[in-house]
């Protein structure tokens, strides 16, 4: 039973990652390129090799000029795709390296330039705010990786991450658009954010902010954060300061999402439906600690399995770790680590969660995990192997116990993002 059940929700799983690829979702939104002036396409994010490649097919084998689309490209290392025209670079993710210094300055350049006769196409996907950096002020590479780590190891949301990194930017929370006016620009976007909040995806690099100085100062003081010098001189300068609704450089600007996490969790619930299971669709937006989530989801599926439910539980989100041992792993594999504890080997409940990335967490390889599985076997095989599974989520070393007993789930880059995706089954 369990080995039918992991097939079942691998299924289910790469169904949620089918559904938010760009190739089913981008060619429907590409704008017709403008009649005089240049197509600029600037793309960032882990979804930035295959909407570039896409974009520039598109444009090239409808005839139009090669010498007039002109661009650069950045994804997280590993996540490349051969392009044919547009120079494609990899970046470093989650702690952005002098690649990301180097295409946000590229990025920036190219939109300094545009006309009003240009159009500037942003592709724009989870990842981008790594990808893309470029510190403000007296604040250096290795001072901004400092502060991600900080942010990082903290636990905060990615929507409150966020409205720090903007205050120590010249190209996060709208400052592309500064860059790019007069042209006209349109950002299509590949959403990794609860509620599909356009400022938060890559840091609103072409939206207007309407978070404040006063939110991030507020979160640096919540978590304690230890910042660098010059990073707290432009949090202390009001001058530092975002551009808000109603800016002249959003007045020729618009923003689409083409793939979202609600989609993603519709097509896993499609998927579910189909192999016959009852769905209890928790959402797309979960937020939260990521073991504390999983106590309660093991509460929800040895409820159901007693009332002798054949179920889905699914959930989509984005949850936090905070870290406090020296192990390796990443929130979906937490995850699942506490829900197999929380679920105490109780047989017919097979979980999978992973990111539909195809990293979570990790050193920043392509080769890092997507998440992992668990079934009625997992602590007692763990047992034979002389591991402590609470010892394990004590040290955050997920990643390690996984390993050991080969229930990483391993997808490799999916080249799109649109958040977590976790699949519970159970059969009475």
């Amino acid at each position: 039973m369990a080995d039918r059940l992991r097939t079942d929700a691998r299924a289910i799983f790469d169904a949620a990652v089918s559904r938010a690829h760009p190739a089913g979702c981008l060619p429907e939104h590409l704008p017709e390129p403008p009649a005089a002036g240049r197509l600029i396409l600037l793309a960032a994010g882990k979804a930035a090799g295959s909407m570039t490649a896409l974009a520039e097919a598109h444009y090239l084998d409808s005839g139009f000029p090669a010498e007039r689309l002109i661009g650069h490209a950045v994804a997280r290392h590993g996540y490349e795709t051969k392009t044919r025209h547009i120079p494609m670079v990899a970046a470093g993710h989650p702690v952005p390296d002098q690649g990301s210094i180097d295409s946000a300055t590229r990025a920036l350049a190219l939109a300094a330039s545009a006309t009003a006769d240009d159009l500037v196409l942003v592709l724009l996907s989870g990842g981008g705010s790594a990808n893309w950096v470029a510190p403000a002020g007296a604040l250096t590479l290795a001072e901004k990786q400092a502060v991600n780590k900080a942010l990082l190891r903290s636990g905060a949301p990615i929507g409150e991450m966020n409205i720090v990194r903007k205050r120590l930017s010249r190209i996060k929370g709208g400052r592309l658009a500064l860059a790019a006016a007069p042209a006209r620009l349109l950002t299509l976007a590949v959403s990794d954010v609860p509620n599909d909040e356009p400022t938060a995806i890559a840091s609103g690099p072409t939206v207007p902010d309407p978070t404040t100085m006063e939110q991030a100062r507020a979160i640096v003081a919540r978590y304690g954060l230890d910042l660098p010098v010059a990073a707290k001189d432009l949090l202390g300068d009001d001058a530092s300061e975002t551009p808000k609704p109603g800016h002249d450089a959003f007045a020729r600007s618009e923003f689409r999402i083409i793939a979202r996490p609600a989609d993603a969790i519709a097509a896993a619930h499609a998927a579910a439906v189909a192999a016959g299971y009852e769905v209890h669709d928790l959402g797309p937006d979960l937020e939260g600690e990521a073991r504390d989530v999983a106590a309660h989801h093991a509460e929800l599926a040895l409820s159901l399995k007693r009332a002798g439910k054949r179920a889905a539980i699914l959930s989509g989100g984005e949850l936090t770790v905070t870290l406090r041992g020296r192990g390796r792993g990443g929130p979906n594999q937490e995850y699942a680590l506490a829900l197999a504890i929380a679920l105490g080997g109780e047989p017919g409940i097979v979980a999978l969660s992973g990111d539909t990335d195809g990293t979570d967490g990790g050193g920043g390889e392509a080769t890092d995990p997507a998440g992992a599985v668990i079934d009625e076997t997992t602590l007692s095989r763990a047992a034979a192997l002389g591991l402590f599974p609470a010892r394990s989520l004590d040290d955050n070393d997920s990643t390690g116990f996984f390993e050991k007993l080969g229930d990483l789930l391993q997808t490799g880059p999916t080249l799109t993002n649109v958040n977590d995706c976790r699949v519970i089954l159970i059969e009475p």
